[in-house]
């Protein structure tokens, strides 16, 4: 048996240098001189320095916050091109209303239905505000794009929220198969959703990026005031508001999240920001105002219990209660800035002549000739000429004042049972406790 142990691998003729240099000045050294992975000596630390980071970290983000109640934002400077990017993905990822009324099978009518159901699995499952909306708009490119028919509308709709609860909630949170397929009452396998999903992905070509309303209300609320938390609560209810209704998905999210916040302003009694207010704001406002008015018994009870809770300040009960009494949103024209008053002249030449004036000096082309004026012989008998208007005293400057009450006192939260106002069916829903919904 041959002996290896002393053999030696080093010790062999190679046609090659043990270290090679790399063509592209990089050296190939041992890992642990990299940045990407440190000694593993520097990797372990004392409970104290671990605990030290972590009192530090925590300090970090306590000054960050506090920067941000007043105002300060760090990422200020790039605010301008934040925007402009979210409204180039937004026109990107709109979806096509045409496409969508050639659909064979679905009708507008059915989306509240699977909005409805949609809305109370995703408060069941505590999702984050974003993966509502994201949930919507993956459904209406998905429709947009594809013959769906009415057996596969909630398999859709399912499938959509799994991608986005994906995308924009932990992990932790993510319903699982087996949630959905039991929320549907098995009426589809797991595999189903599975290929479903895929199918979507596939289709709207994964492209997952799209600002939702909720993004656009939080740099709204942000900048250039701070809103109240009643005023975030109304605006989200009313937003939420617009996922049911066919007139309201031409819009993009920017002018949904805008007008939710004016009408919701102006239902709380703030001033309006009447500058920023855009036509397709005030349409969308005007929209929301006439279906509230008119068709406010018919909103969704699991959206109004949902917004009925302290939590999201009763802002379901204060919105019914509002319209249920007969209010309505006044549009008011843009605030006239007060003009600077113009001095009246009289048609009559107000300076003196004297007797020697000519023709050509009361002539269109020659300018009046100013002269003296002409006092008698006897000045302290004689009185002063009359048409002499420039030693009189000048009229008095009055500016113009708007006087117009522009923000009112806000009213404190109404109470949480409005079944007198012709509700009946919402009593029930004050007390009972959260079910999900089992829809087939």
């Amino acid at each position: 048996m041959k002996d290896v142990s002393n053999s030696s691998r080093a010790a062999r003729p190679s046609a090659y240098p043990k270290k090679k240099p790399s063509p592209y000045g990089v050296s190939k050294a041992s890992r642990r001189q990299s940045p990407l992975y440190p000694p593993h000596s520097l990797v372990r630390k004392t409970p104290r320095a671990a605990k030290a980071e972590q009192v530090a970290q925590r300090q970090r983000y306590a000054q960050i916050s506090a920067l941000r109640r007043e105002g300060i934002y760090l990422e200020e400077e790039y605010h301008d091109e934040i925007r402009a990017y979210m409204h180039e993905m937004e026109r990107t990822t709109m979806c096509s209303m045409a496409s969508m009324d050639q659909q064979p099978e679905i009708r507008w009518h059915m989306r509240p239905c699977l909005v409805d159901f949609l809305v109370e699995l995703h408060f069941l499952f505590r999702l984050r505000p974003e993966t509502l909306y994201l949930t919507l708009n993956i459904i209406d490119r998905y429709v947009s794009k594809r013959v769906v028919f009415v057996k596969h509308y909630q398999l859709v709709g399912c499938a959509a929220l799994w991608i986005a609860a994906k995308f924009e909630d932990a992990k932790e949170r993510v319903p699982t198969v087996q949630d959905l397929a039991q929320m549907c009452q098995e009426t589809y396998d797991e595999s189903a959703f599975i290929q479903m999903e895929g199918h979507v992905l596939s289709t709207i070509q994964w492209n997952l990026g799209h600002p939702t309303a909720e993004s656009w209300l939080r740099i709204l609320c942000c900048v250039p005031i701070v809103e109240e938390q009643q005023v975030q609560h109304v605006a989200r209810f009313l937003m939420e508001i617009t996922l049911f209704y066919r007139e309201f998905c031409q819009y993009p999210s920017s002018a949904v999240a805008l007008g939710a916040l004016t009408l919701a302003r102006s239902l709380c009694g703030k001033g309006r920001r009447i500058f920023e207010e855009t036509e397709e704001c005030l349409e969308i406002v005007e929209h929301l105002d006439e279906r509230l008015a008119k068709h406010a018994n018919d909103l969704s009870e699991t959206l109004v219990k949902k917004y009925s809770y302290a939590f999201y300040s009763k802002a379901a009960t204060f919105v019914l209660q509002f319209y249920l009494q007969g209010g309505r949103f006044q549009r008011q024209t843009p605030l006239s800035l007060p003009m600077t008053p113009m001095r009246t002249y009289s048609p009559k030449v107000c300076t003196p002549m004297s007797v020697s004036t000519t023709a050509s000096d009361m002539s269109d082309d020659m300018p009046v000739t100013p002269t003296s004026p002409i006092f008698s012989s006897d000045a302290f008998t004689s009185s002063y000429m009359s048409d002499d208007k420039e030693n009189l005293p000048s009229p008095k400057f009055e500016p113009v004042i708007n006087k117009q009450l522009i923000e009112q006192v806000p009213e404190q939260f109404l109470p949480h049972d409005f079944v007198k106002y012709q509700r009946q069916a919402l009593h029930n829903l004050n007390g009972a406790s959260l079910r999900p919904a089992m829809v087939s």
